[in-house]
């Protein structure tokens, strides 16, 4: 009976641990998504802004351009996937990569060819795991991410929008990632970032209804948006990025109070067990010293006669 005790003894040791590492994790996690909140507050308005000078842009001028047109016969698209570096945040990549699965079958189911980018090594490990083509690919800075890493994803997707299709371009640009809406709920979204649709740039700017003022643009139309293209995608991945962290941050920090809560639960069930393992002992002990009492009270009694 000492030795189930020990064992008990030695599992609530282990759980405590566990519970303490897990308890640490659940509060850095809630100290980061405030500054991700924040981030994701002072990014939003530039890249609303921007997109309604794209929008205007467009509306204002007859150019044909990559960021604004659509192809008449599209085939071939990327998808540019954000997942997490690290675990220990839930179903938060999984529920991301099973996005982009989904997105990337309707792609296929309309004809098009699709180029996966991934940022994040869970993306990374489930895409070399199953021996998935992946076009390119970024780690290093999921749970906070900068406008220099930004910059440095869009790099190889602008390229690939202002590329033909002959030679390895495409006619779509797709993003997939976990919006922040609060902090019980994460939502995994596919928004078409390249062409931009001008009816849904409009509902999301809120200019929808509105009249756009006409302008002149020099040198050109095409030009203005040959310099706006970079920026607009830049701004949306940025975006993306923080809305991805912090939403990594807010299912990291509910999956470890999950896990504090039940290791709680855990040691007060093996606490349980050992006390009654420890009031078995104890019975027992005393059983054997009446038992043994009684022996020699019966012993001593023959004796004397």
């Amino acid at each position: 009976m000492g030795a189930q005790l020990r064992v008990y003894k030695r599992r609530i040791r282990s759980v405590t641990a566990t519970k303490k590492i897990t308890k640490a994790m659940e509060m850095i996690a809630a100290s980061r998504i405030v500054k991700a909140q924040r981030k994701v507050a002072a990014s939003t308005p530039y890249a609303t802004e921007l997109t309604r000078a794209v929008t205007a842009v467009a509306t204002g001028s007859n150019t044909n351009h990559p960021l604004t047109t659509e192809a008449e016969s599209p085939t071939r698209a990327a998808v540019l996937l954000i997942t997490s570096d690290r675990g220990l945040a839930g179903g938060y990549s999984s529920n991301a990569i099973k996005q982009a699965d989904r997105l990337t079958e309707r792609l296929r189911g309309e004809g098009k060819e699709v180029d996966t980018y991934i940022v994040g090594r869970k993306g990374v490990a489930y895409y070399g795991f199953r021996e998935r083509k992946v076009a390119d690919a970024w780690t290093g800075f999921s749970d906070n991410p900068s406008y220099a890493d930004a910059k440095q994803v869009a790099a190889p997707l602008i390229a690939a929008v202002q590329q033909d299709t002959a030679d390895g371009g495409v006619d779509e640009l797709h993003i997939v990632f976990t919006e922040f809406v609060s902090m019980m709920t994460q939502t995994p979204v596919d928004n078409r970032m390249l062409p931009l649709s001008l009816a849904k740039a409009a509902e999301e700017t809120g200019a929808k209804g509105e009249i756009l003022p006409l302008f002149d643009f020099e040198p050109s139309a095409e030009d203005v948006l040959d310099a706006l293209l970079p920026r607009y995608v830049e701004s949306r991945v940025y975006n993306a990025l923080l809305q991805a962290a912090a939403s990594e941050h807010a299912a990291r920090r509910r999956a470890m109070k999950s896990a504090t809560d039940n290791a709680g639960d855990l040691i007060n069930s093996l606490s349980r067990l050992a006390n009654a393992a420890r009031q078995a002992e104890i019975t027992q002990e005393i059983s054997e010293i009446v038992g043994g009492a009684s022996a020699l009270a019966d012993a001593t009694a023959g004796s004397d006669k």
